[in-house]
């Protein structure tokens, strides 16, 4: 009985003091003495969406509404894919419009429209950014912060971005991506897993010249208090439709690969990027029938038995797996129809599609990426805000 109470109080102990390593942690937006003054009879334009929030008194309140009650003269919202609110499915086309509670104008850096042109930044005199990132090379918001680096570098417009912890933390893994494969879901020669917080990927941009013609851009990061990349950090709000917990963000770099192949993530279900399946996949226990629901509205396999795997409990650190892509490829009995033609560009490169196809192992795929990973962290090394 003695021990159980000791155990119980430890327990107790532990979760308090956790909670309370949690409560210190300090985003960029959290921090707002640091960044109001910077604003002051200013016109603010302002890259975010639903994970824009301030902890105010304990209290979530979203930046754009924060900024108004302080004064600050916010004219334009711009959205990135899922938008402002955070509810397109992914790749979903978004319009212009405007916000239904401030009335301000939305412009959507999404499809078409990824970089704001002269007209869309016109009238503006500073930029805010924040948007909590996850640290994969295809998140794309990292993407979004590119361009919007270029277009104010080229208007001669600072931007002020509130930096959010990284929830895979310094985790790096995967190939680089070469210059081949570049597209909105890869721009730079980055491994899967970066194992930055998004400011200071933006810090890399800059001091990689990765912007056009090798322009930069005045940028003023307001860094996270009290984090280190070795804490664990939960997000408040989930960053996208799909992303629904601290479970699928930590799967999410593995399972991406499957969104260029015939094997659908859990896209229509209520364990998104915890789970894998299609009709075609043999000796398998695990199934589910992806259905319609909030952030997609025709999933993969829309009403179809999957079958699969089901990793909601699965406790391995963060990382990249590739035993699961393996397991799919080699049990499928469509092997042709497998992969398509989104799977090298989410890669980086043409070479691990090949790789699996020829039955390498994920040791030996793995091993390939070695001299690279090597160089891009000496790299990386140089842009470095928070221990590890």
């Amino acid at each position: 009985m003695f021990k159980n109470t000791v155990l119980f109080f430890f327990v107790i102990v532990f979760t308090s003091l956790s909670y309370t390593l949690q409560a210190q942690i300090l985003t960029g937006a959290d921090q707002p003495e640091k960044y109001l003054p910077l604003l002051k009879d200013k016109k603010v334009g302002i890259l975010t969406n639903q994970t824009g929030v301030v902890n105010y008194e304990d209290t979530l309140i979203h930046l754009v509404d924060f900024l108004i009650n302080n004064k600050i003269d916010v004219k334009k919202i711009y959205a990135p894919e899922h938008g402002f609110r955070g509810t397109a499915d992914a790749g979903e086309l978004i319009k212009d419009g405007k916000d239904t509670k401030t009335g301000l104008p939305i412009i959507s850096l999404y499809g078409k429209n990824k970089k704001p042109n002269n007209q869309q930044l016109a009238g503006i005199d500073i930029m805010l950014f924040d948007l909590q990132d996850v640290g994969a090379r295809f998140y794309t918001y990292i993407s979004s912060l590119h361009y919007l680096m270029e277009a104010c570098a080229e208007n001669n417009i600072p931007i002020i971005l509130l930096d959010r912890p990284n929830p895979i933390g310094s985790t790096i893994d995967g190939p680089i991506l070469e210059s081949s494969q570049k597209s909105f879901v890869g721009m730079h020669p980055i491994p899967v897993l970066h194992g930055l917080t998004i400011g200071e990927y933006a810090q890399m941009i800059n001091g990689e010249k990765w912007l056009a013609n090798g322009i930069t851009c005045e940028l003023i990061v307001i860094a996270c208090e009290n984090y280190s990349k070795d804490k664990h950090y939960s997000l408040p709000v989930k960053p996208s439709p799909n992303l629904p917990n601290d479970q699928s963000i930590k799967l999410y770099a593995s399972l991406c690969f499957f969104e260029g192949t015939n094997v659908s993530v859990g896209r229509g279900t209520e364990s998104q990027f915890q789970i894998y399946g299609s009709p075609f996949i043999k000796n398998a226990n695990f199934s589910f029938t992806p259905k319609p629901n909030h952030g997609a509205k025709d999933p993969m396999h829309n009403g179809k038995k999957c079958f699969g795997e089901d990793l909601t409990l699965y406790e391995k650190a963060p990382g990249l797996e590739l035993k699961w892509l393996i397991s799919a490829y080699k049990n499928t009995t469509d092997k042709e129809q497998f992969f398509n033609n989104f799977f090298n560009k989410l890669a980086g490169n043409s070479s691990l599609q090949n790789q699996i196809k020829s039955g390498k192992t994920e040791e030996e795929i793995k091993k390939s990426w070695t001299s690279d990973l090597s160089k891009f962290k000496e790299k990386r090394a140089k842009y470095l805000i928070y221990k590890e």
